[in-house]
């Protein structure tokens, strides 16, 4: 039963990010890395952040954060913040705090020889942020971020990112609000891909990983996926099976590009570390939570990347990175 309510958090947690990323219409695209600290532990730190007004003095904001490798620890995980910020110096300078719900996996040694297990839990994190907003749509960034967890060690990170406003805004600094979107994103798209299986484990076994996926317009924000994926032979989490998400999903730069958070489910048949032996494991569905983003080369055509967390419930979670060519019609 535990193991059961910790799958179904996971991927409430997931579909809440993207409940809160469509209904803010992510519009400021950052990257950040920098050092991290943990007790006596030093190590790097790294996030993606996708960050939306709620008017001129208050945001939110959806991210992935990585703290890097803690001795025993490789953890990361999907956080949605509510921001209060003070525009300054006619809106270019602009510090904010932040604080949220931090959803995090945690690849930990396990105890007794037994190599290392998956946890899943929840945090908090809090962030203080300063952005200068330049006259091209650029944004530099300064963030300090405090992670706090009750059954794991906790986390004091600063980094440098460096930004784009993906939409561009009416006066000098952040957009106060996202612009009004009335069409669908995708109608319909068939997608192949091929791409990596990286296994949630403290030595990160690679494979390679395959994927065919079925794409179509739900309404003007949200998709609808289904597709089959082979995780690769060459590691212990050998599966392969049916993928079904639900996506929040924005088109910039007259539609040409495509950005996305998708949650759902992987309904996977687990054959264990050889070919011969077959093994479920702790029953074959899994939650699955991606991010994708996708250019327009022609009309029809397309190029799309997909980076997927597999999330199980008998540690054997992984990252399955994807890219491809898919056809829209």
């Amino acid at each position: 039963m535990k193991n059961i309510t910790s799958l179904a958090a996971s991927s409430v947690a997931a579909s809440a990010l993207a409940m809160v990323s469509g209904a803010v219409s992510a519009q400021e695209f950052t990257l950040y890395a920098g050092p991290l600290k943990s007790g006596a532990d030093h190590t790097y730190s790294w996030k993606m952040d996708y960050t939306e007004g709620f008017g001129q003095y208050f945001a939110g904001s959806i991210a992935w954060l990585n703290e890097g490798h803690i001795p025993n620890h490789h953890r990361d995980g999907q956080t949605i913040q509510a921001w209060a910020r003070l525009p300054l110096a006619q809106r270019r300078f602009v510090f904010a705090v932040g604080v949220g719900p931090y959803r995090y996996f945690d690849t930990e040694a396990a105890s007794q020889g037994q190599g290392w297990s998956d946890t899943h839990g929840w945090g908090v994190l809090y962030s203080a942020r300063a952005t200068w907003y330049a006259a091209n749509r650029w944004t530099a960034n300064l963030q300090l971020n405090r992670v706090q967890i009750s059954r794991g060690p906790s986390t004091t990170s600063l980094m440098l990112g460096i930004g784009y406003q993906l939409d561009a805004p009416d006066t000098p600094g952040p957009r106060d609000f996202a612009l009004p979107r009335t069409q669908k994103v995708t109608n319909n798209e068939i997608t192949l891909m091929a791409g990596e299986t990286i296994l949630n484990s403290l030595e990160s076994q690679t494979s390679a990983a395959e994927a065919i996926e079925y794409r179509r317009g739900i309404n003007s924000f949200l998709d609808a996926t289904v597709g089959y994926l082979h995780e690769g032979n060459g590691i212990s989490a050998r599966r392969d099976g049916a993928t079904a998400q639900l996506w929040l999903t924005r088109a910039f730069f007259d539609e040409r590009l495509t950005l996305g958070f998708g949650a759902g489910l992987y309904a996977a048949i687990h054959h264990g570390e050889h070919p011969d032996v077959r093994d479920t494991g702790d029953g074959i569905l899994s939650g699955l939570v991606s991010v994708s983003a996708s250019y327009r080369l022609t009309q029809h055509w397309a190029a799309r990347v997909t980076w997927n967390r597999v999330v199980t419930r008998y540690s054997r979670d992984t990252d399955v990175i994807l890219g491809g060519i898919g056809y829209r019609f």
